[in-house]
């Protein structure tokens, strides 16, 4: 179902065809190349990342793993790589940045999400297992988009979709996470070029369905694997304990909440069990998990209910003020179910 406006400023109406930024729900595509290669044996799990990239073992960093940047409890900054805000979308730019940053705790000790750096070093990770020849954003394309049938969806701006994109707004501008014009200049960094593995996708509601389907099912559909179900059983279990993410600390003191567990499994949030903040709802099952996106975009699989929900939102809210929006819309959902 599409509701309101793609841009309430022209007056374009929504339609379930409409192409959405995704921010960090792209995390979760990037974790399901990085399992894949997991599940071929191309690397484990344990493997320390210096292995496959050297240049990124300086500066503590030698011991952080596979798992780590999955769980994001590498010890990795939180802070957007230190490039110039044209180059955020560089994949070698942006992870070569990366790579020279000091370890800022020790592997595994503290969730501290980093909302582009790590998945900026996983995505060079998968580009040079792949031997370097395909570009990440073909990596995707290849090995899940098309194979899921997920026509509407790219790394980047593919030139087919830009008529269908729905703009960066963000509503609420009260202090936050993210600076409100560091979001809307995505309008502008967007485009067939762009690589940005932690938060540069694009989709419509319909192709997140189809991977969120995928998931729900085992890791396969319509005959297409795309990842085991042992490996997806351990992506999605909680592997951060009852650890807070220390990148919500802010959003937990402005809004006077008590702390809550990360709930992490190998890219993927968790629901987890409790009564806290949670934009999976309070009432899904515990297995719970899916991704999130900057103020706006959402996905979750309720296993034990057998259940996809998919929420792509035009206008981008303060992060607290999201989790308040699609707690309710996710409970809503479970209430709907009488059966």
């Amino acid at each position: 179902e599409a509701v309101g406006f793609a841009e309430r400023a022209s007056g374009r109406r929504a339609h379930t065809d409409d192409v959405f930024c995704l921010f960090s729900v792209t995390k979760t595509f990037t974790a399901a190349a990085v399992l894949a290669r997991v599940d071929r044996g191309e690397i484990q799990l344990t493997t320390p990342v210096a292995e496959v990239i050297p240049e990124f073992g300086v500066k503590g960093k030698q011991r952080v793993s596979v798992a780590h940047l999955l769980t994001q409890t590498g010890g990795m900054s939180s802070e957007m790589p230190p490039v110039p805000v044209d180059q955020l979308g560089n994949l070698a730019a942006a992870a070569a940045a990366v790579c020279n940053q000091p370890l800022l705790a020790a592997p595994g000790r503290v969730v501290s999400y980093s909302p582009i750096g790590a998945h900026a070093v996983l995505g060079e990770l998968v580009h040079r297992l792949d031997g370097g020849s395909r570009p990440f954003r073909q990596i995707l394309a290849d090995e899940l988009f098309a194979p899921l049938g997920m026509k509407d969806t790219a790394l980047g701006l593919r030139a087919d979709l830009a008529a269908r994109r729905v703009p960066i707004v963000v509503r609420d501008r009260s202090p936050g996470l993210f600076v409100p014009e560091l979001l809307e200049a995505m309008n502008v960094l967007l485009d067939e070029t762009t690589e940005i593995p932690g938060g540069g996708g694009v989709a419509t509601a319909c192709d997140v369905f189809r991977f969120a389907e995928a998931l729900r099912r085992g890791g396969e559909l319509d005959g297409v694997r795309i990842l085991s179900p042992a490996l997806l059983d351990l992506a999605t279990r909680n592997h951060t304990g009852a650890e807070p993410n220390r990148l919500f600390d802010y959003m937990r003191e402005h809004r006077g909440w008590d702390e809550f567990p990360a709930v992490l499994g190998l890219g993927f949030f968790l629901r987890g069990e409790g009564i806290f903040p949670m934009p999976f709802g309070l009432t899904t099952s515990p297995r719970t998990f899916g991704g999130l996106g900057a103020g706006s975009t959402m996905f979750w699989v309720d296993p034990q209910r057998e259940l996809v929900f998919v929420c792509l939102t035009a206008g981008l809210l303060e992060e607290s003020n999201d989790f308040d929006r699609l707690q309710q819309l996710s409970d809503l959902v479970l209430s709907a179910l009488v059966d």
